[in-house]
């Protein structure tokens, strides 16, 4: 017999692996929010930008 640890499931269907407790990376689709976040913030600060700098001129 080896000493591998028993390796069980989440709630979510992933398997659990006792010896790696933290992953190393972060999720691809978290990445892509975080993009997609990122970038429609700026456009909307963008926009109150051009507004606010078309209202100061009227």
């Amino acid at each position: 017999m080896t000493d591998t640890p028993e390796r069980r499931r989440d709630a979510t269907g992933s398997l659990i692996d006792p010896t790696h407790p933290i992953e190393d990376r972060i999720p691809r689709g978290i990445w892509v929010r975080v993009l997609i976040y990122v970038a429609a913030g700026h456009l909307l600060a963008g926009f109150l930008f051009l507004l606010f700098s078309i209202g100061a001129k009227s």
